[in-house]
């Protein structure tokens, strides 16, 4: 059986009958296994992680991307996490029997749905393009919905599917195939942003923090709060306790406390096992098939 894993992010966390009306597309789909959903309403955005055979998951993230496109309207969207879609990233992600190969071509199939049938402009990311300037979601993303506009004018934002034109209402798409990415939220107890900004520059890779890391610091004002939100886009490289341990060291400085941290989806179990290994000191001969659910 080959498996394929989706991980749609889309903006609307605060209005969960939309929430709702959107899990229910996905799941009129029969053979999809949800692993998780998870709204966040500081972050007024919600991601959806599920898997099944590939056909089915091409078919499930259809029903539900229209859905969301029908009810979701950007030109009203606030929110503290970046974005600049109502569908705004879609991530394939190759879980069993799948190649990357695979994975690109259900990222470009779903693209060509987007663009041609839902009218959204499409850019491809990661593995899905060839093209340097379009690899990364953050440089793709640059200035969010509100540069969207402006951007759509110019030939080199010119979008791989759909209409090169700013659509007001849905804004556009990314989609792509990538290895698997942790999800990691660190949150402080401060209220003070310049201290999470501080803190963000000692782990993202673009301010000469570790490479594979992809970091913001974000304001949580429900909770009295600063987030550090972070991408871990290869743990193999970049271990998830190597940043947590950074982070408690440089905030110190500041008589700041980690309140709690959170992971947002579903982790690879081939993550935790080093996890394992730094905090309660396993032997190297503990394997991840030792886990079970």
């Amino acid at each position: 059986m080959k498996v394929l894993m989706a991980e749609v992010n889309f903006s609307e966390g605060t209005n969960m009958d939309v929430v709702n009306a959107v899990k229910e597309a996905l799941t009129s789909v029969e053979g999809i296994d949800v692993l998780d959903t998870n709204s966040d309403k500081d972050h007024n955005r919600s991601v959806f992680t599920y898997k099944g055979e590939p056909e089915a998951v091409l078919e499930a993230t259809k029903r539900l991307s229209k859905k969301a496109i029908e009810l979701i309207d950007m030109t009203v969207h606030q929110g503290s996490h970046p974005r600049q879609g109502a569908i705004d990233v879609v991530p394939f992600i190759p879980v069993k029997n799948v190649t990357t190969e695979e994975a690109v071509e259900i990222a470009k199939r779903y693209g060509k749905y987007m663009g041609d049938e839902l009218g959204v402009p499409i850019y491809y990311y990661e593995d899905a393009t060839d093209n340097p300037d379009r690899k990364s979601l953050p440089k793709i993303r640059k200035g969010q919905y509100e540069a969207l506009e402006e951007k759509m004018k110019d030939e080199f934002w010119r979008p791989d599917e759909g209409p090169f034109a700013f659509n007001a209402k849905s804004g556009a798409t990314v989609t792509g195939a990538r290895f698997p990415l942790i999800a990691f939220n660190i949150n402080l107890d401060t209220t003070d942003i310049e201290i999470g900004k501080k803190i963000v520059k000692t782990v993202r890779e673009a301010a000469g923090g570790y490479k594979y890391v992809r970091a913001i610091a974000l304001d949580i004002p429900e909770q009295n709060q600063v987030q550090v939100s972070m991408n871990l886009t290869n743990y193999e490289k970049t271990a998830i306790h190597r940043v947590f341990e950074t982070i408690k060291s440089e905030l110190t400085r500041y008589n700041v406390n980690i309140v709690n941290s959170e992971l947002v989806g579903p982790v690879p179990v081939y993550a935790l096992v080093e996890l394992l290994q730094f905090y309660i000191k396993l032997t190297d001969d503990f394997s991840a098939e030792q886990f079970y659910m």
